[in-house]
């Protein structure tokens, strides 16, 4: 079962959620015929993923993934082996390893621009039976990104922005640095500084 995608290479790379037999994790399917699949991924050292949700591809080719335990919720996936965590895959070299932890239910994710932002969404309000906690984070966060010995690192968590009508989630940045957020209502637009300047309702 896929959820989130993005173009990578002359294709496309798939969050497979799995299932109760078959393993998650990540799909790479050729945009040509006969649209051939290769799993790029599918567990942490040998550990299952839960059921990955969403991805973006970072400009030097790694891989970033949200990976929540809807699939577990919603009966399709067996019991959690991680925690919820978001991962750096980088198939050049095989390397796989978090980079941000703490969250209810990690969701989105996507970059700024210029790369040096991380948004991810947290919808820990909205469960995979459909239960609805209005204590729950609905929000979004913003990290830096920070590079020491030649590797990324998420730092400097804060909240972006907290819908106020559902949860925010799939999530994309515009040329301009606005980020867009699918929530209970539509798709809700702040700009860089986090400020509400629109949304597209749909009813």
């Amino acid at each position: 079962m896929a959820n989130g995608g993005t173009n990578f290479r002359d294709g496309l790379i798939l969050c497979a959620q799995g299932s109760l037999r078959e393993p998650s994790g990540l799909i790479y399917m050729e945009a040509k015929r006969p649209h051939k699949t290769t799993t790029l991924l599918n567990n942490y050292h040998g550990r299952p993923f839960n059921s990955p949700n969403d991805v973006v591809v970072h400009s030097d080719g790694s891989i970033w993934f949200t990976d929540p335990i809807y699939g577990y919720e919603q009966g399709f996936r067996p019991k959690p082996q991680l925690p919820q965590h978001v991962y750096r895959f980088d198939p050049s070299t095989g390397d796989i390893r978090v980079v941000a932890d703490g969250f209810g239910r990690p969701n989105g994710i996507c970059f700024a621009p210029n790369e040096e932002t991380c948004y991810i969404t947290d919808t820990d309000f909205m469960h995979g039976d459909g239960t609805k906690v209005h204590s729950r984070p609905a929000t979004v966060y913003a990290y830096s990104v920070y590079w020491t010995n030649d590797q990324p690192y998420l730092t400097n968590r804060r909240v972006f922005a907290y819908a106020d009508t559902g949860a925010p989630d799939g999530i994309k940045c515009d040329v301009y640095g606005n980020v867009y957020a699918g929530c209970g209502d539509g798709i809700n637009v702040w700009n860089s500084g986090g400020m509400l300047v629109g949304k597209i309702l749909i009813e």
